[in-house]
C-alpha cells in the first residue's frame, strides 16, 4: 500500500459565505457522507501561505517573536505570510516575506515540504521553504505596522529549536514542522535533494 494522500470531492448539495472578512471567510457546505446522509460542515476559507526557514552558515536559523492575539501568546515563528494574490508564484512571495520581516535576501532556495496546517477546520496550504546563503537585503528596511512592530529577532542553532520543539516551548506551526523536516531532510538524502524552489503545488496552482 502507498502511504500518499490523494485528492476527493465528495458532492456539495448547498453552500453559503456566512462570513466575509478581510482576507479570509467561513464557508458552509452541505456535504452528503458515504451512507447518502446530508450534513453540515463550517470552515475557514484561507488563500494560502508560505513559510521560510532560513539557515545561515553558521547552521542557525532566522526566527521572529510576534504576538498572536488568537492564542493570547508571543509565539517563536519563521518568517511566513498570505499569498496576496491568486496564482501567485509561492517563491516569489516567500522572498518577499523574508525581505518585509527580516530584511535578508538568500541565494539557494529548495521546498522543505507543503502541509495543510489545520484541515479539519480551514483550507489553508503552506509551502515551507529552505533558504541558504543568506545575507541582508540593499535598500531600506520594510516599514513594518500593528503586531508586526513590535517583533523581537534571533538567530538560534538548530539544535536548540529541536529541543524546544521537544519540550512543549515552541509551537507555531510552522516552526515546529519547517525544523523537524530539516533535521529530517538530512538524516535522508541531504539538502541537496529537496524538491526544486518552483516544483508544483496542487493545493496552490501557480505560474511559474
Amino acid at each position: 500500500m502507498t502511504i500518499k494522500d490523494t485528492p476527493q470531492q465528495w458532492e456539495i448539495r448547498a453552500t453559503e459565505t456566512p462570513f466575509v472578512g478581510n482576507k479570509t471567510s467561513v464557508r458552509t457546505d452541505a456535504v452528503v457522507m458515504p451512507d447518502g446522509s446530508v450534513v453540515h460542515r463550517d470552515y475557514q476559507v484561507h488563500p494560502g501561505s508560505v513559510a521560510v526557514l532560513a539557515l545561515d552558515e553558521e547552521g542557525r536559523v532566522l526566527v521572529i517573536k510576534q504576538y498572536r492575539h488568537p492564542v493570547r501568546h508571543k509565539l517563536w515563528e519563521i518568517p511566513a505570510g498570505l499569498l496576496d494574490v491568486p496564482g501567485e508564484n509561492p517563491l516569489h512571495a516567500a522572498q518577499r516575506e523574508l525581505y518585509e520581516e527580516a530584511h535578508v535576501k538568500a541565494e539557494d532556495w529548495r521546498v522543505l515540504t507543503d502541509v495543510y496546517t489545520t484541515p479539519g477546520g480551514c483550507d489553508e496550504a503552506v509551502r515551507i521553504f529552505l533558504a541558504r546563503d543568506l545575507s541582508e537585503a540593499e535598500g531600506q528596511r520594510f516599514a513594518v505596522e500593528d503586531e508586526e512592530a513590535d517583533m523581537e529577532y534571533a538567530r538560534v542553532p538548530v539544535e536548540e529549536l529541536v529541543r524546544g520543539v521537544l519540550a512543549g516551548e515552541l509551537h507555531n506551526n510552522c516552526l515546529v514542522v519547517g525544523v523537524l523536516s530539516l533535521v529530517a531532510a538530512r538524516a535522508g538524502d541531504g539538502l541537496d535533494a529537496l524538491r526544486p524552489a518552483e516544483a508544483p503545488w496542487p493545493a496552490r496552482p501557480f505560474d511559474a
